[in-house]
């Protein structure tokens, strides 16, 4: 049983897992403040190993999904940054997620961390 177990920067991550995933994440760092999608990226890329062209698409689809709007801010370390705020939709959506991750990861943590058959025997006499 791998309990306490936290992949490293790099591990492989089943892509299934990443995909069902990043959607909350991204909504839910949004739900701290804005953020641009390169600090996006750099936040998410920070706990699970993600190509940093993987979250664009994503935020053009969640973009046109109403989850948050978009402004451009000037930046002092280059060219103007495109920010995303979330909308009340978004944060909505982010709130739905999060309570069906939390049902989800529990009933899937209860499988994988039952007791194996032998452990639950009652002692022999």
């Amino acid at each position: 049983m791998r309990t306490g177990y936290r992949p490293r920067k790099g591990d492989t991550l089943n892509i299934q897992f990443k995909k069902g995933v990043l959607e909350l994440c991204v909504l839910s760092l949004l739900k701290e403040s804005d953020k641009y999608g390169y600090e996006l990226a750099e936040a998410i890329g920070q706990e699970i190993a993600i190509a940093e062209g993987t979250i664009y698409p994503l935020l053009r689809r969640l973009r046109k999904e109403g989850y948050f709007d978009v402004y451009i801010k000037e930046s002092s370390e280059g060219p103007p940054r495109k920010y995303y705020r979330l909308t009340r939709k978004g944060l909505d959506m982010q709130a739905v997620l999060y309570d069906e991750w939390v049902h989800f990861s529990g009933k899937v943590l209860r499988l994988i961390d039952r007791p194996k058959a032998e452990d639950r025997r009652e002692p022999c006499e």
